[in-house]
């Protein structure tokens, strides 16, 4: 699988929550554009724009790129190791467990907002590098949590949509202050 480099590629422009691209199913990429020079660096500018907004994920319809495409990176946690930025397309997830475990969130196109979202314990993934090459693991935990928001991404979904309560939605401010003082589930 493809390891992209924070210092590859171009930093593209987020859309913002309201921007239509956002709302909509995102189109699989055919595999006549597998191997190809834009789908290379679709790849290369999402992990570079993730990395200098200093983001865990973003999918390819927050740069306006209406494709099955996200990348993501995860910090050692936990007994877990480090994900090096990587890059799935046309990603299929096996989901496992009830949505129950709860855990803060943003998103880099609803700057400045943290919820706690559910999300499921433990997932599947099946999905291919910019390269075509098949891909296929387990995650678990704050793993988990990234590529399941990253997915809803591709389905047009937002975490607000995922949220049950609406009193758990801060200002980031607000939640270092005042949340994070309170009894609730912490994703760190």
């Amino acid at each position: 699988m493809a390891i992209f480099s924070a210092l590859d590629g171009r930093r593209r422009p987020l859309v913002r929550m309201g921007h239509p691209v956002l709302r909509q199913r995102a189109e699989e990429v055919p595999p006549s554009r597998f191997g190809t020079r834009a789908l290379r660096d679709l790849g290369r500018d999402l992990v570079r724009t993730m990395h200098e907004e200093n983001g865990a994920g973003l999918a390819a319809p927050q740069v306006a790129a209406p494709l099955r495409v996200f990348a993501y990176q995860v910090p050692a946690e936990k007994g877990q190791s480090t994900v090096p930025p990587t890059v799935l397309v046309n990603p299929v997830l096996t989901l496992e467990g009830e949505a129950s475990e709860l855990g803060w969130e943003g998103c880099l196109s609803i700057p400045g907002l943290r919820g706690l979202v559910p999300r499921h314990p433990r997932l599947v993934v099946r999905a291919f590098d910019v390269e075509g090459a098949p891909v296929e693991f387990a995650a678990e935990g704050f793993h988990a949590r990234v590529i399941q928001h990253e997915f809803d991404h591709l389905d047009g979904v937002l975490f607000l949509d995922r949220m049950r309560d609406m009193r758990a939605l801060y200002y980031e401010d607000e939640w270092e202050e005042f949340a994070l003082k309170k009894d609730l589930p912490i994703e760190e």
